[in-house]
């Protein structure tokens, strides 16, 4: 293993967690070998005033770190995996997958306990289109504004009064040690996560072997499997992280199952089924499962929202 390893990361908090954590398992592991941590500042960062669906593209928080890995300035980069886009550039792959965290959506709120006692009109917040249109289902009373910020923004705004609930994911509070903010969580029968939610990736130039030898300690047969068939799934549906589409497997020995969701945004056309294989189809489910729904009538659906 190389003496020096230099980490691309997004210079939020979060971010840098995630890839402190990344940094020290290395060194742990390979004694003599010292990371950096590189801050790089993405689009999507840079971008606060303006819904991300409204912004438009794909790789809004990888880009600019993908770069510098190509360029050769950094070695590696960690990623949340519902940033990354289905497609990734030549030369590069997402080789190393640890064991994922808890992938499901919080729900934060300062006097309610769960979603069904907010009372009517009440004011939830969140900038995900994917939790829009499943709020819309199970709450369409529900007055939904968008919120953006890191986290500690998102929940001043919340202290402060202006939503009665925000829906944030589960594995970056528990991250931050955030762990006693989080009212309650949604199962996954209520709320299907974003693709890769609560998983991290640790991206590679395919050409560097060594270092992706260096790294096989920290990947994670299963929460690879399953984070496979829900990128698979979000590659057939041409999807970014800012459409209303949700996916979700588990892995029980060597079957994958696969729940994946297309919804309208405000919640009234709703294309949801569930699909089961082996752990070396894992991306054939995905794409079987994407095509069922497209041809379901989930492709009108994504065509408006993209037409708007």
């Amino acid at each position: 293993m190389r003496k020096q390893i230099k980490i691309g990361t997004r210079a939020s908090l979060l971010a840098v967690t995630q890839s402190t954590w990344v940094k020290q398992q290395i060194e742990a592991q390979h004694p003599g070998t010292t990371v950096e941590l590189v801050k790089i500042v993405t689009k999507g960062d840079k971008i606060l005033d303006v819904p991300l669906a409204k912004v438009g593209g794909k790789g809004l928080f990888v880009k600019e770190i993908e770069d510098a890995l190509l360029d050769g300035q950094v070695d590696l980069a960690v990623h949340s995996m519902k940033d990354v886009p289905a497609e990734l550039p030549q030369g590069l792959h997402v080789a190393i997958v640890p064991k994922r965290e808890v992938p499901f959506d919080a729900f934060i709120s300062v006097q309610h306990q769960i979603l069904d006692e907010l009372p009517q009109g009440a004011t939830v917040g969140t900038s995900s289109l994917r939790r829009k249109a499943q709020l819309a289902i199970m709450r369409p009373d529900l007055q939904i504004n968008d919120l953006r910020g890191n986290l500690d923004t998102r929940l001043r705004k919340l202290d402060e009064g202006l939503y009665d609930a925000i829906i944030l994911a589960g594995a970056g509070l528990n991250r931050l040690g955030m762990q006693k903010r989080i009212t309650a969580f949604f199962p996954p029968e209520q709320m299907l996560p974003a693709i890769g939610q609560g998983a991290l990736g640790i991206e590679l130039r395919e050409a560097d072997e060594e270092l992706l030898a260096g790294l096989q300690f920290l990947h994670h047969p299963d929460t690879a499997a399953a984070v496979a068939a829900e990128r698979a799934f979000l590659l057939r549906l041409e999807g970014g992280c800012q459409v209303p589409i949700g996916g979700f497997a588990t892995v029980e020995g060597d079957t994958v199952t696969l729940t994946g969701l297309i919804a309208a945004l405000d919640g009234q056309t709703v294309f949801k089924e569930q699909l089961a294989g082996s752990r070396e189809s894992a991306a054939e489910i995905g794409k079987t499962l994407a095509e069922t729904l497209l041809d379901a009538g989930g492709k009108a659906v994504l065509d408006e929202v993209y037409a708007g």
